[in-house]
């Protein structure tokens, strides 16, 4: 699990953390899955681009009984965001695209979206009043939705067309979403979607690589990520990270994704596979601004744009993202010290994944975290108390 690129662990003391209270996460954590609240976890924890804490607790299948591993592979979903992100800010960099570009010079089947306006009894279509841009895309301003965050008309829509299955190709998704209208004016609202499968396969189409295959030449391979990727191989099944077969809260069946079978959908929005160590090395890009163990992905002032509030004054429209926060180019990003309810540094930014993975970073601190399980009903929970705990360790 070891490489080149591994961050050197320490005593946590001499980082700044307290043992004590990192031991007290330990705890509650463990209470938790003695409870049955939670099957297993891996949390890790590093600051001053040195690693803390790196520990598994539980099972990683609750049915054979499987202690939970290191190298446990976890179900990340939109934890996939972030890197699709940066790989477009990296294409950006090489003046392959501008964020600034309308969508339908790649993607011609955007080139004249309508917006559907709900009245009594039916909809409107109007024509939308500026093209969605990729720079739309990158922050959810692009009036495109996700089918299961409500019960509109669009989404209706949606779930008509049967969105959300995974046997369709990027290039026929797109081809799909492109029939059917918006749900906002593009720049109108931030609203959660499928902007970035739309954006994956913007990818594609400007390098004319498949999106798993892009992924892996420009972040997995250079980072060595080599346990990253749109499915687990036969030879690794057997550390597949599994939730409950039921929520131990309200008895619902849990199903996420079969990480065993090649999707026909390389999804950009939230298809990856991955390990705690994988996506250390990512954060630790990130933390690094933009550089690790002798690899530069992208300019520090490119991620400085990345981690950058591009909301203003743009109308949060779900809970989604917590008072006193914004989104950037694929992170949630810390506007405002208070507001939030739970400690943070302005500049810190986060993202999650709905299996029951998150992670953040904060450059003031030089402190990233990240929490993976695979435990869906209770991610928001365990995101929360996790991140107020480890912000409870600092002690300088």
């Amino acid at each position: 699990m070891k490489t080149e690129t591994s961050l050197p662990a320490v005593d946590p003391s001499e980082v700044g953390l307290s043992p004590q209270r990192l031991a007290r996460v330990r705890r509650v954590l463990q209470e938790s899955i003695d409870a049955g609240m939670l099957p297993g976890a891996v949390w890790m924890v590093s600051r001053r681009g040195r690693l803390a804490c790196f520990e598994a607790l539980g099972e990683q299948d609750p049915v054979s009984h499987a202690p939970m591993r290191p190298d446990s592979i976890f179900r990340v979903y939109s934890m996939t965001k972030p890197i699709v992100s940066l790989v477009t800010m990296m294409l950006a960099e090489e003046g392959r695209l501008q964020i600034s570009d309308p969508i339908s010079k790649y993607l011609p089947m955007f080139a004249s979206p309508k917006v559907a306006v709900e009245r009594a009894g039916g909809i409107d279509l109007v024509p939308a009043q500026r093209p969605i841009m990729i720079h739309d895309l990158l922050r959810h301003t692009s009036g495109l939705t996700y089918e299961f965050l409500g019960e509109s008309a669009v989404q209706k829509m949606y779930a008509e067309r049967n969105i959300a299955t995974l046997n369709r190709s990027n290039a026929e998704l797109i081809e799909e979403l492109a029939k059917l209208p918006l749900m906002y004016q593009p720049g109108a609202a931030w609203h959660y979607s499928r902007s970035t499968d739309v954006l994956g396969r913007l990818l594609e189409v400007v390098t004319g690589k498949p999106l798993g295959e892009l992924l892996n030449d420009r972040v997995l391979a250079p980072l060595q990520m080599h346990d990253t990727a749109f499915h687990v191989p036969a030879g690794k099944h057997e550390r597949i990270a599994q939730p409950f077969a039921t929520d131990p809260e309200s008895g619902v069946k849990v199903e996420l994704i079969d990480a065993r079978k090649p999707p026909v959908l390389e999804m950009g929005g939230g298809g990856l596979m991955s390990t705690a160590p994988d996506y250390a090395r990512f954060l630790a890009l990130l933390a690094g601004g933009g550089s690790f163990g002798g690899v530069r992905l992208i300019s520090r002032k490119t991620l400085e744009l990345m981690t950058a509030d591009h909301l203003g004054t743009i109308p949060i429209t779900t809970d989604l993202i917590s008072p006193g926060h914004g989104f950037g180019l694929g992170f949630a990003v810390r506007t405002d010290a208070g507001l939030a309810p739970g400690p943070g540094t302005i500049g810190t930014y986060h993202w999650s994944g709905i299996g029951g993975t998150s992670f953040w970073v904060d450059p003031a601190e030089e402190l990233s975290a990240m929490l993976l399980t695979q435990a869906p009903y209770q991610r928001i929970h365990f995101r929360h108390l996790f991140r107020n705990m480890i912000y409870a360790t600092i002690d300088d």
